[in-house]
């Protein structure tokens, strides 16, 4: 079997398990399996196995306590490259989670943060009108910058990591932040943003967006962006395009036609999966190509 058809390989995803309890989340805990607000997962969802894989839940030490964090990575890997995983406004989930396991297979050590462990536990939500005004409008940009920080410093002393093959890819508010990350450390070496915001009102929380931000990103960033996208308007996209090559910046953005918002996520019924497929296999490229692998 192809790596390829192993990343994308359709089974039955696992059960979902009863909502995590606030006060064990403040204390550390991850989410077990899909956020309130996704049920019913949809039929077409991906799981990836862990076989070969090492896995599992840690703690990133902050400037103000610890959050909690999944990680994958191959398990007989050595000098792999590290690859921030951003999630949506669902948090870690299991969705995230598989998107680590595919990034291992591919060869990566692979974490994701949960970076809204501060403001409240957004499994338990029932929808994203709640989740938006209760928890990720609270969210501090200033607060995901360090929290990133202290994630690579973490992995960075894993054995296996080589922290010189630095890169991060997010989806939909991790796609934003993927952007934003990009000018905030410069050590990044390639990147991969998932249909995030690029425009915006500045606010105390999140003063500046990424149209803002493009003087000061060196990183090459893959954006991946659908062109049907009623929440991401694909004049907000071309400004984005024009802005950056105006820069003469190695970035690119890629616009798929007719593709809604939120297309890579195959448990929701925007997924769209000829456009996955192909914009997944690009950024394993992209990552490749920018000396992550």
């Amino acid at each position: 079997m192809s790596q390829n058809t192993l990343l994308f390989e359709h089974i039955s995803p696992p059960a979902s398990a009863q909502p995590v309890d606030r006060r064990d989340f403040i204390k550390g805990a991850l989410a077990t399996g899909f956020a309130t607000a996704v049920l019913p997962i949809s039929a077409q969802t991906i799981y990836t196995d862990i076989v070969d894989l090492t896995t599992g839940e840690v703690k990133i030490p902050t400037s103000d306590g610890s959050i909690p964090a999944y990680f994958a990575m191959p398990t007989q890997g050595k000098n792999l490259g590290l690859v921030l995983v951003v999630h949506e406004i669902f948090g870690v989930h299991e969705h995230i989670k598989d998107i680590c396991r595919r990034l291992a297979k591919a060869g990566y050590y692979a974490i994701a943060p949960e970076l809204f462990v501060r403001q409240g536990d957004v499994s338990t939500l029932s929808n994203i009108q709640d989740i938006q005004k209760n928890v990720t409008s609270k969210v501090p940009d200033a607060q995901v910058m360090s929290d990133l920080d202290a994630c690579v410093a973490y992995a960075s002393n894993q054995k296996s990591v080589n922290p010189a093959k630095l890169a991060i890819t997010g989806f939909c508010w991790g796609g934003r932040i993927t952007w934003l990350y990009c000018a905030h450390n410069p050590k990044v070496k390639a990147a991969a943003a998932w249909y995030g915001r690029l425009e915006g009102n500045p606010s105390e929380l999140t003063p500046k967006h990424p149209i803002d931000l493009v003087a000061k990103i060196d990183t090459p960033v893959l954006g991946l962006y659908g062109a049907a996208d009623t929440g991401i308007p694909v004049e907000s996209v071309e400004r984005m395009q024009k802005a950056l090559a105006s820069t003469h910046k190695k970035s690119q953005i890629l616009l798929y036609p007719d593709t809604p918002h939120a297309f890579n996520a195959d448990y929701r019924p925007s997924y769209r999966e000829a456009a996955a497929k192909d914009a997944w296999g690009k950024l394993l490229k992209w990552f490749k190509n920018h000396g992550i692998s």
